[in-house]
């Protein structure tokens, strides 16, 4: 029988998302570049989450990235998760730091790249104005009842900036869910996870579109 100190157990790669507010402009004296700036975490300020226990709250504490930013992590800024990369910090195309409000980006993108292109439509519009960022946790601590966690430290390397659609919602991370744990869910936060595997496992043209439970069981698994 799961009891919540199990919440300290979960390892791996998380994603946190954040609704955000992201400046475009044009880089000057070079063309066809744009730079977006804005934050992919904030810190000091708790959210929600959920895991297969309930809910719980969350808070990015502030010097959370300062080890990993001193070490030069390779990040590189992604749309949804996936793609090719947009920006990069190996090439100092994609700018991280810390400060008080939390984690600062800033990224010089491509403008004849059609995915940067529809992307930049997107947040000129309104249509998308969340980011999430990828990342491990190397130190935390819980609260005695295991109802609060306080994230003091990160890793980011080899992770990822992502501006996305409908971030990763805490109360719906896979990576901290098991199989078991799948149908105990309520149906909104069920329904959102299917949703959400779906777009995952969106199968080529001319191929089955049903999302089978194995499918969803492996997911869930991190397989």
């Amino acid at each position: 029988m799961s009891v919540k100190s199990d919440r300290a157990k979960v390892s791996g790669t998380e994603r946190r998302a954040f609704p955000v507010r992201l400046e475009v402009r044009a880089k000057q004296g070079v063309s066809n570049v744009s730079t977006i700036e804005g934050y992919a975490s904030v810190t000091e300020a708790p959210f929600d989450m959920y895991d297969w226990l309930g809910p719980y709250s969350e808070v990015v504490r502030q010097g959370a990235f300062g080890k990993t930013l001193a070490e030069n992590p390779q990040v590189q800024l992604l749309l949804n998760h996936g793609g090719l990369a947009m920006a990069y910090t190996k090439a100092g195309t994609l700018r991280l730091s810390e400060d008080s409000n939390g984690l600062h980006m800033q990224a010089d993108v491509n403008t004849q790249r059609s995915d940067v292109g529809d992307m930049l439509a997107a947040l000129d519009e309104g249509s998308v104005d969340e980011m999430s960022f990828a990342f491990r946790v190397t130190r935390q601590q819980w609260s005695p009842d295991y109802d609060q966690r306080d994230i003091l430290e990160v890793d980011l390397h080899r992770g990822d900036v992502s501006v996305v659609n409908f971030g990763a919602n805490p109360a719906t991370s896979v990576g901290a869910m098991r199989a078991a744990d799948f149908d105990r869910l309520d149906e909104a936060d069920a329904r959102a996870l299917y949703e959400r595997l779906q777009r995952r496992f969106q199968p080529a043209e001319g191929e089955a579109r049903t999302l089978s439970l194995f499918q969803a069981q492996a997911a869930v698994l991190g397989l």
